[in-house]
């Protein structure tokens, strides 16, 4: 399976986070532990991308610099929310207690979410299917 198809994949059970009970702490748990294997997906979807446009910084395989340099080549980049959901992905290993983890969420259900589906749209629209298979 593609890293594309993965990515679109993931998010739509992402996308039913919010039909659930938030206040459940193994739901809260199962909510992060998607956050980062989507946020994952994301940026190494962005890496491919990439590397097709013939950008170089590809090759250091850093989040950070993908990051950047994604936002230097695509418009629908917002690289301070990107950036953000990076430091909360190496956060998630130090959420120990249950108000940290609401906050967390909060923020993947009101605005994590909004940024991963905005960018597989925008994916869409930009690159033919020819380009989404090989992803």
């Amino acid at each position: 399976m593609k890293k594309f198809d993965q990515y679109s994949r993931h998010l739509q059970v992402l996308c039913r986070a919010e039909q659930e009970d938030i206040t459940n702490e193994f739901i809260i748990s199962g909510i992060i532990d998607k956050f980062y294997i989507q946020f994952e997906l994301g940026w190494k979807v962005l890496k491919e991308l990439l590397r097709y446009e013939g950008a170089n910084q590809t090759a250091t395989g850093s989040p950070r610099e993908i990051i950047k340099t994604a936002y230097a080549y695509f418009d629908f980049i917002e690289e301070n929310i990107w950036l953000e959901m990076l430091r909360d992905r190496n956060d998630t290993t130090h959420i120990y207690n249950e108000e940290a983890a609401q906050q967390l969420v909060k923020k993947i259900l009101h605005r994590y979410i909004g940024v991963f589906v905005t960018l597989e749209q925008h994916i869409r629209e930009r690159y033919e299917n020819e380009v989404l298979e090989k992803l």
